[in-house]
């Protein structure tokens, strides 16, 4: 039998959408500040010629930078002022959230609520800066390494070229929050989706000019676009997977009345993680091979050019790193979200049990048994879905493809953010109802 919010949200339509202005103006919001960050993208770093570095641009944009140049929404492409996107801040968060498992101090922190929650995103906005920094720093030093593409090279460019990009990525660290607390969505989930979509037109026409000229087969072309059909089915099917445990209260009497016990579930979602682990790992896969691949086009040492070659995408070296990236955040980022133990006492708490499990201990070892299962074949989910279509794409060689990553975050965003927008519905709903109960009461008084 469906719940009563599954019941509000089969009613729902066009005009409860439009009496929910609150959600409207989030929405509106949210659309502004995709607006900003889209144009921000135009922007080019002071000190550069535009056509000299498009040329060398396009001598690697098979590897690592096409890549990086779809996060970031051609921003790279363009060498603007967002073109280190939120990278930096997405790999401080994995070094601050993995430290924070080995420090005692950092662990009481998280569990001091929101207090504790302010001071973590402190730490990491300041270990931000300082990746920013880094990685900044080697983009200029890669700039003035390729002839012709600095106009004054120095350390006058350097320095404008680190308080710019390192600008731009604090600028985008701060739209998203906002876009969180204030629109529709997860803000830096939705930055990093406006800027694979924005590439997804231009992706399509190419694939189109290719195939008609012939360098592209007709049939590799269809087996494209049916495999991106199949990726998607796919990911819908499985972030909308779950595995339910019965919860069974006893019977219970309040006043002179006794209560027949009830049953309930516990969801456990088959990818608890979401896309976080793809994110993470292509972000730590992005930070050392985007200097690493500026560095390797002046005349740096051959083990620099050798690792830069490796670390290409569909690459061996660089499929492995991936996989195992995906598949340990994964499980690393199931254990952060959700706490079996803390699960346990909250049903113990309120007299809940599962059939045939003790409450306690034994149950935190049964959910956590459970959660280990599902969790491995959520890994092996991400790691196939992420990596076919980068092995497809490095077999056809083409250079502009939408690969399983920006899928999975294309379709776990999207998914997400309606999610958020029927939650804002169904609460419009409850309002209503709970207004006119309460006129209805008056009158009968």
């Amino acid at each position: 039998m469906a719940s009563a919010a599954e019941q509000l949200a089969r009613n729902l339509n066009f005009s409860t959408f439009s009496k929910a202005k609150a959600l409207q103006q989030r929405i509106w919001f949210t659309l502004g500040a995709l607006l900003i960050y889209r144009l921000g993208t135009f922007i080019p770093v002071p000190g550069i010629d535009p056509d000299a570095f498009r040329a060398t641009f396009e001598q690697s944009e098979q590897g690592i930078l096409g890549m990086f140049n779809m996060f970031s929404g051609g921003a790279v492409q363009r060498m603007a002022i967002f073109a280190l996107n939120l990278i930096p801040y997405i790999t401080a968060s994995i070094v601050v959230q993995v430290v924070a498992t080995a420090s005692p101090r950092l662990e009481e922190m998280k569990k001091e609520g929101e207090a504790g929650r302010r001071k973590m995103n402190q730490y990491t906005r300041y270990l931000t800066v300082v990746f920013c920094t880094i990685q900044a720093y080697g983009i200029s030093v890669g700039l003035e390494a390729s002839q012709g593409v600095v106009l004054n090279p120095g350390w006058f460019f350097r320095i404008s070229t680190v308080i710019t990009l390192v600008g731009g990525t604090m600028f985008l660290m701060w739209l998203g929050e906002q876009i969180t607390s204030r629109g529709v969505g997860n803000g830096i989930s939705l930055i990093i989706f406006a800027g694979i979509v924005a590439n997804l037109p231009a992706t399509v026409v190419q694939t189109m000019e290719l195939s008609r000229t012939g360098a592209l087969p007709t049939l590799a072309a269809v087996g494209i676009l049916l495999l991106s059909v199949v990726v998607v089915a796919v990911i819908v099917f499985f972030e909308r997977a779950q595995r339910r445990l019965l919860i069974q209260y006893p019977k219970r009497q309040v006043g002179n009345k006794m209560f027949q016990g009830e049953s309930s579930h516990l969801p456990l979602k088959l990818n608890t993680s979401g896309v976080i682990p793809v994110i993470f790992g292509s972000s730590l896969l992005l930070l050392p091979a985007t200097i690493a691949s500026f560095a390797a086009q002046g005349n740096s040492p051959q083990w620099l050019q050798v690792v830069t070659a490796m670390l290409g995408r569909g690459q061996p070296l660089y499929l492995t790193l991936f996989a195992v990236f995906i598949i340990f955040f994964a499980f690393f980022y199931t254990a952060i979200v959700f706490n079996p133990t803390e699960t346990a006492d909250n049903l113990k708490r309120s007299g809940g049990f599962i059939p045939g499990i003790r409450p306690g201990e034994r149950t935190a070892q049964h959910i956590d048994y459970v959660l280990t299962r599902i969790t491995v074949v959520g890994a092996i989910y991400l790691t196939v879905v992420a990596l076919i279509p980068e092995i497809v794409h490095n077999q056809l060689a083409v250079s502009q493809f939408i690969g399983g990553t920006s899928l999975l975050i294309m379709v776990t965003v999207t998914l997400d953010t309606i999610s958020q927008v029927q939650s804002h519905l169904i609460a419009q709903q409850y309002e209503g109802m709970v207004k006119k109960s309460r006129l209805g009461g008056g009158k009968r008084r």
